[in-house]
């Protein structure tokens, strides 16, 4: 990779390519946000067989990287704003590598449990650290789709930690035997995701800080030069309206975001849209998939396969919103997001709720059903990638103004991470009463969701920062 200095000489135009490598290096954060949080749905069978666990003990281990993540949120526009944002993502890389290996060498539940706590922690600070960067590096015509790569990220990270967790569980034969060194695969499986943590800290150290980090801390000669390889020609106007905002602003805190109601109004819009997300159940099919599909009749290798494939359809779908979030805007691809998921989560939830049980409870798919349910969850997949999967990450970083952004990021992106443990610390035990109940809850957010996007949430397609 070529080393991205802030004082290169740059072309007139400044360079869209250098500008995608830039946000490609932000969002390998992303990309450990999805592998972490994913990596473990090839592990719960073993895990719960190997600690001998109950579907509480395995919930709690599973989300325990939330309540992490919710943390890390929390802190890390703080840490940004004090720090930078380039040695924030350094923070997050090192949090990233003692986890793994933390979490692949533990000694039991308890002890995967806090070396999960810890990575989550730098999830949470990768998951609010890259869309801000993104958003105040990219020029405000690339904006959507540079901030969509988080998204992408996110998903290409929870595709290949399936793929690894699939390629390890069949050629250990499952992921409770023996792999490499004498270690189980599960543990593999775990251990995986080390070089990616690594890689994501030298590339940070490989690109510059963000201009509006450094004009805020008076390096105007650094930030002139960031400018001129983003924007090239513009560079000098651009940054005079950056010192113009920062010159109005006071110091960010907290208590900034206070309004009439306990906190702005366009705070609790990006809460609301951070916890929407979460409640129509998305991380369901990416937390306990495997073991889902086993529970309804599909062997080990089957569902982990069927895992795999609608990671492929998350990404496939990141990809034409990439190509479709700064043609069409944010607004209307959250509404067909919403209606799509709205309709396939309503299938799920009937095939699920009037399928016959076996006598532990468990929905015995019959017929065309197994088909049926398959085809709604990749279809569910679609709507979701299309729309509030990448969209929500681009609106949250850039619907707030320049002197609230970092905090009001972390509050909304804490809120995600609260709501994503809800959901998948509820989940286990909504699935041992009942399936078509855990799909019914989650289309009522889905419908939900579409009445706050028409009435509450304000498009920002093609406005500039500065403006917000």
């Amino acid at each position: 990779m070529e080393r991205v200095r802030a004082g290169a000489a740059v072309a007139e135009e400044g360079s869209v390519p250098k500008v995608v490598l830039i946000s490609s290096v932000a969002a390998l954060g992303g990309f450990l946000f999805g592998f972490d949080t994913s990596v473990i749905n090839g592990t719960v069978g073993a895990l719960a067989a190997v600690f001998q666990a109950g579907d509480t003990a395995i919930g709690l281990a599973v989300s325990s990287a939330l309540l992490g993540s919710a943390v890390g949120a929390f802190v890390g526009g703080q840490l940004a704003d004090r720090l930078g944002r380039i040695r924030v993502m350094v923070v997050a890389s090192v949090l990233f590598a003692v986890s793994t290996v933390g979490s692949g060498l533990a000694f039991g539940l308890v002890d995967l449990s806090l070396w999960r706590l810890v990575g989550g922690i730098a999830v949470g600070i990768a998951s609010v650290i890259a869309p801000a960067y993104i958003a105040e590096i990219a020029p405000a015509h690339l904006r959507g789709r540079l901030g969509s790569l988080q998204q992408l990220a996110i998903v290409t990270g929870i595709f290949s930690a399936l793929l690894v967790d699939y390629f390890i569980a069949t050629s250990a034969g499952s992921a409770e035997n023996p792999y490499w060194l004498g270690l189980s695969a599960w543990r593999w499986m775990l251990l995986s995701e080390l070089p990616i943590a690594v890689l994501y800290g030298v590339g940070a150290l490989m690109i510059p800080e963000s201009p509006r980090y450094l004009v805020a801390k008076r390096r105007d000669d650094k930030a002139l030069s960031v400018l001129r390889t983003i924007i090239g020609r513009g560079a000098e106007a651009k940054m005079g309206e950056i010192r113009r905002t920062i010159s109005t602003e006071e110091r960010s805190r907290f208590a900034d975001l206070r309004g009439r109601l306990g906190l702005l109004p366009i705070v609790w819009a990006g809460i609301a849209l951070s916890v929407f997300q979460q409640f129509v159940g998305i991380n369901v099919i990416f937390y306990y998939s495997s073991i889902l599909w086993q529970a309804v009749g599909f062997s080990e290798k089957d569902s982990l396969a069927i895992t795999v494939i609608t990671s492929v359809t998350n990404i496939v779908t990141t990809f034409i919103a990439i190509a479709t979030v700064d043609r069409f805007g944010r607004k209307p691809l959250l509404i067909v997001g919403s209606v799509g998921m709205a309709l396939t989560l309503g299938t799920l939830a009937f095939v699920f709720g009037t399928a016959p049980v076996d006598a532990s409870g468990t929905p015995l798919l019959q017929g065309h059903s197994n088909v049926i349910a398959l085809v709604a969850a990749n279809v569910y997949v679609f709507c979701f990638g299309l729309s509030w999967g990448p969209v929500v990450w681009v609106l949250l970083g850039e619907m707030f103004n320049n002197r609230i952004r970092a905090r009001a990021l972390s509050l909304a992106g804490c809120a995600q991470w609260v709501a994503n443990f809800v959901v998948s610390a509820t989940f286990p035990s909504l699935r041992t009463v009942s399936l078509g109940l855990a799909y019914g809850l989650y289309t009522a957010a889905a419908v939900a969701s579409l009445f706050f996007v028409i009435f509450f949430v304000r498009e920002t397609k093609n406005k500039e920062l500065e403006d917000m």
